[in-house]
């Protein structure tokens, strides 16, 4: 029976991603900031009353990364991270590998934004601050992990249109995210949205910096 009880809670728990993760993905294209600042209060209520009528932003990061999966699976096939044996692409050797490699790189874009306003703030950096911003700015980084692995996935395309595409929602997916992130940099630092854009800027840049290090691919 217990096992019976775990997974209708499983069952119900994938099913209801059906309706509360577009209804999470719309709110967060339509009002990014105040998804932002929702994640932010929603901390503040006891563990069951939490993201009631959204998808916690973890979860709805690692959704947007499954999706994108998902799509690339059918679409393109295996990615050539799994098929390939050389250097750190030895360490993905299935689909839940490289999965969780890419949940982890676009979590630091999360966690890099949420440092460097904690940082900026002069705030001394623990568990409890940093979760704040980190939680907030996962729902930002889904629709742009979203829109980066789905430009990817173009790539594969041979022929002009598909390199395009490539480029174009590349270049969506930036423009967007590093003007949410000016706008979030100035509202809470109480700046010119110039300087917003110059932290937001640095941040985007660091986070990039430290996975092109860190690995020889991005995606």
């Amino acid at each position: 029976m217990a096992i019976l009880n775990s997974l209708d809670e499983l069952l119900y728990s994938v099913m209801s991603w059906l309706i509360f993760y577009p209804l999470t993905l719309w709110r967060t294209l339509r009002n990014p900031l105040q998804m932002m600042d929702y994640a932010h209060r929603e901390l503040g209520d006891s563990e069951d009353q939490q993201y009631t009528d959204t998808v916690s932003p973890p979860l709805f990061l690692l959704i947007s990364v499954l999706l994108a999966h998902g799509m690339e699976l059918a679409f393109v096939g295996d990615s050539p991270l799994v098929r390939s044996t050389h250097g750190i692409d030895a360490l993905i050797s299935d689909d839940t590998s490289l999965i969780l490699f890419r949940l982890f790189m676009f979590s630091i874009f999360s966690l890099i934004m949420a440092t460097w306003m904690l940082r900026r703030r002069k705030t001394a950096l623990a568990h409890d601050r940093l979760k704040q911003p980190f939680y907030s700015q996962c729902y930002v980084a889904a629709p742009f992990a979203l829109l980066l692995s789905i430009s990817a996935t173009f790539a594969h395309f041979p022929g002009e249109w598909p390199a395009l595409a490539t480029v174009a929602i590349m270049v969506v997916a930036f423009a967007w995210y590093l003007t949410v992130q000016t706008r979030w940099f100035a509202r809470e630092l109480r700046i010119p949205a110039w300087r917003g854009f110059l932290n937001a800027l640095f941040a985007t840049g660091l986070a990039m910096v430290i996975l092109a290090l860190a690995t020889p691919f991005l995606i």
